[in-house]
């Protein structure tokens, strides 16, 4: 025992060798080690290292247990440890790593050869060892399909007929018939024989009843939670292949619309400044949904390994940061959208009360600072992104968390609410025989459903399950949220490029102007001028020969803003 030597900074090699040959059990704790050397322990038979302890202790060398037998059991809990060696675990049958925070990464399964019980820091790290005991349990009867049934008439035995085979333990049972073998070498003898699967330096020591009959459990502690299940961050294969999918059209969308609209050699107008604004935010959810991607990509098969590093690392607050704000910037632009195109056609024949660009860039700057405050929040404390593995604000622990959550959920429902309303009014402005035709008419309907459908698709299930989780009565589990967080989260940043520019008219102009520039569609490009001068010419010609606003003219106006 050694132990508050805060002067000891690191254990040699051969630091212990000449020790008599018996078990020994080393306890080392609360002592000043930062680190332990090659061979340390050589020529020494550990029963127990007990390294706790230890504050300052940040690196094991790979070969310290090279040399030495054991140990049996190991704990380095309260240490600074950032890996363990990877040489002298497969003896380990007790692993003991609480308050190890800094150890956030395994070795490979296969050096653990031995172990029954690992009490550890972080329950992502027991999802690793979750099937390993099973798999060694089953691995050998999963050969034979009669090994099952003996086993079944082993347990029958009577009480007279075992004893326990390891009084130290106190756990195995053993056939009391030395002369009777349920499992055997010899081919000749035994129905069960593998002699021929299995080297005689494997068989040696084997029981039938201990080894198959009552196999050894792995057991761990802290189990994984219902935020944390043991899976990879997408959990399903299918959304694998849909995030990317989904993830390349917000992203070359939005991207494309941004290209052309602060490229084009026409007027900035508000609607076009709206429009880069809302594609500028679906554009950040791109990059949310790539950055989940590619890190499930990366950490595939062995997310346990990764889990700490990704969760608590600045990767996965620059995913919240960027999904948060993205998600409310988009909100709050398609809700002024809607706002400015419902203005545009109620005042369409007044001039004077326009919305003009001076009008839409502090409206438009109160949307970013109102976005930006509410996506950092749960970088200070309320709320949190490391919660779950797609770093989503989903800590609730705190009420100020939980009002945090309620607040964006309610303003999201309103905005919905204010965006129906606004297409409904426009709707029943358009509908007016005198000013629209019916087959325009038909076309403004669809229009408008068509939007609001996207809106309610992405908003509606979202809301309606984390409003229930705000409340602490969760519909669903994280695991399945992550259909909702691919299928219809990002339905929005998707859908918005093409609803609000690409099939447009007036974004089609742009965009063949822009390619005849690199010297792409020239006739096409000359043909839109055409068509523009055209009309830009009737207009002027109407407009100076008509003495007031004719029905006609206002066709034109709510039309026009419908296709903005």
């Amino acid at each position: 025992e050694l132990c508050d030597n805060l002067r000891m900074t690191t254990i040699p090699q051969n630091a212990f060798q000449g020790m008599n040959n018996e078990s020994l059990t080393l306890k080392l704790y609360k002592n000043g080690f930062e680190d332990i050397h090659s061979h340390a322990f050589n020529g020494t038979k550990l029963n127990q290292l007990i390294l706790k302890d230890n504050k300052n202790l940040r690196r094991i060398h790979n070969d310290a247990l090279r040399g030495a037998t054991g140990p049996d059991v190991l704990d380095i809990s309260s240490t600074a440890l950032e890996s363990l060696p990877s040489y002298g675990l497969e003896a380990i049958q007790v692993l003991n790593a609480t308050s190890s925070y800094s150890l956030k990464r395994l070795p490979p399964l296969d050096k653990f050869s031995s172990l029954l019980e690992a009490v550890l820091t972080y329950p992502s790290h027991c999802c690793a060892f979750r099937n390993l005991g099973t798999e060694k349990q089953n691995s050998l009867l999963s050969i034979f399909d009669n090994f099952s049934k003996e086993c079944e008439s082993t347990m029958r035995k009577s009480t007279n007929e075992i004893f326990y085979r390891d009084d130290s333990y106190n756990t195995s049972l053993w056939s009391a018939d030395k002369n009777t073998y349920l499992f055997t070498t010899d081919e000749e003898t035994s129905p069960y024989s593998y002699s021929a699967i299995f080297d005689d330096s494997e068989m040696t020591d084997f029981d039938f009843e201990y080894d198959f009959c009552q196999p050894k459990i792995l057991t761990c502690t802290p189990e994984p939670d219902a935020f944390n299940p043991c899976e990879d961050i997408l959990g399903y294969s299918f959304l694998r292949v849909l995030i990317w999918f989904i993830n390349i059209l917000a992203i070359a969308g939005n991207f494309t619309v941004l290209l052309v609209l602060i490229t084009s050699h026409y007027k900035l107008t508000v609607p076009r400044f709206l429009m880069c604004n809302l594609s500028f935010a679906d554009f950040c959810m791109g990059l949310y949904l790539l950055l989940i991607a590619s890190v499930d990509a990366q950490t595939s098969g062995q997310y346990y390994n990764h889990a700490i590093d990704w969760q608590t690392g600045g990767g996965c607050s620059t995913a919240g940061f960027f999904t948060v704000f993205a998600s409310e910037l988009s909100v709050y632009t398609l809700t002024v959208i809607t706002i400015e195109r419902w203005h545009t056609i109620t005042y369409a024949m007044q001039l004077d009360r326009k919305l003009r660009l001076r009008h839409a860039v502090p409206i438009m700057l109160g949307g970013w600072v109102f976005s930006i405050l509410i996506a950092l929040l749960p970088l200070v404390g309320v709320s949190s992104y490391m919660k779950v593995s797609i770093c989503l604000p989903m800590d609730i622990e705190t009420g100020l968390s939980q009002a945090y959550i309620l607040l964006i959920l309610v303003l999201n429902v309103v905005a919905f609410i204010v965006i129906c309303a606004c297409y409904i009014k426009i709707y029943i402005a358009v509908q007016n025989p005198e000013l629209v035709a019916a087959n325009k008419d038909t076309k403004v309907a669809k229009r408008m459903a068509v939007l609001i459908f996207t809106d309610f698709t992405c908003m509606a299930p979202i809301s309606f399950f984390a409003i229930s989780a705000a409340f602490k009565v969760p519909l669903i589990t994280v695991t399945n949220s992550k259909i909702l967080l691919v299928l219809f989260y990002p339905v929005n940043s998707c859908a918005n490029p093409f609803l609000y520019a690409i099939f447009t008219k007036a974004f089609r102009r742009d965009f063949f102007l822009l390619m005849s520039k690199l010297g792409c569609c020239k006739s096409r490009a000359e043909l839109y001028r055409m068509n523009y001068f055209s009309a830009y010419t009737s207009n002027c010609k109407n407009g100076s020969s008509a003495t007031g606003p004719s029905k006609s003219s206002q066709t034109l106006l709510l039309l026009s803003a419908l296709e903005k």
